[in-house]
């Protein structure tokens, strides 16, 4: 089959991995949706609970800006390991290797389903769940009265999605490492096509690894080029801050794009 693109086939290929991926894809919703419930449950202010506050008086709600983070990874990642885990399992890997489709169109509905879709549906989880929980403790302000520090008004909580996208310096940081989410989800596809057992154990330790020397290898440089010179010390300047950042946003970018590329050439190695 020639490897081209067509919108009427792909749409057909998208409705075709659904019927096999669809069904574990809603029921690890199912399964996020009720741990981030669960974890809010506990970790949220409460009339029973001695410590509510944070160092502004404010209900304490930083709790979830390590749990979007930590679960974000966790999820996108599982889901990324697991699309073309069925390419592992001989029996199963003939059957999708003759899919009538390209091996582009398999390898774009891939990202579609592991870098788009699994994306948006976290966010809009998260972003449900801390709404229905901000409208609850904001319906029983009352509760608190009397616990604040110095019995100052307990002011209502505002949304995670509100203070992020009300604060130049937290909107600044989300476009800068906006590729991360994307590079993390290319990391672990390229792990489901290339491994053929246990994609997500071998892709995490591959990554560990491959941090773990990278980071000892810029320690290294950096120490060697600074040998022997006086350090010069000046003021952090907010310029060189953010051409760090941008730097950064691209070379994430330009990491993203490269695993995606090696990942539709192993998946078209498959197929040979």
């Amino acid at each position: 089959m020639n490897n081209t693109f067509n919108i009427n086939r792909f749409g057909l290929l998208l409705k075709r991995q659904w019927l096999d991926f669809g069904k574990i894809y809603l029921i690890s919703l199912v399964v996020l949706l009720g741990i981030v419930v669960g974890l809010y449950s506990y970790s949220i202010p409460s009339p029973l609970k001695s410590n509510n506050f944070d160092y502004d008086g404010d209900l304490d709600m930083r709790f979830r800006y390590g749990l979007f983070l930590m679960l974000g990874f966790i999820f996108i990642s599982v889901v990324a390991s697991s699309y073309f885990a069925l390419l592992g399992q001989k029996s199963r890997a003939i059957l999708e290797l003759m899919t009538p489709a390209s091996v582009f169109e398999k390898f774009l509905a891939g990202v579609v389903y592991t870098a788009i879709i699994s994306l948006f549906s976290y966010l809009l989880i998260f972003y449900l769940t801390d709404l229905a929980f901000v409208k609850y403790l904001n319906g029983h302000l009352d509760a608190f009265k009397g616990l604040s520090p110095n019995n100052a008004i307990v002011k209502p909580v505002e949304t995670i999605n509100y203070q992020v996208f009300n604060d130049e310096g937290y909107r600044k940081y989300c476009s800068y490492f906006f590729a991360f989410p994307f590079l993390i989800t290319s990391v672990f596809l390229l792990g489901s096509v290339y491994f053929n057992r246990f994609h997500y154990i071998k892709t995490a330790l591959s990554v560990m690894v491959f941090t773990g020397l990278a980071s000892y290898l810029v320690v290294k440089l950096s120490m060697w080029l600074m040998e022997g010179k006086v350090a010069n010390h000046h003021n952090f300047r907010k310029e060189d801050r953010d051409w760090i950042l941008l730097i950064v946003l691209l070379v994430t970018s330009i990491i993203t794009l490269i695993i995606w590329t090696i990942t539709y050439i192993r998946l078209k190695e498959k197929e040979v």
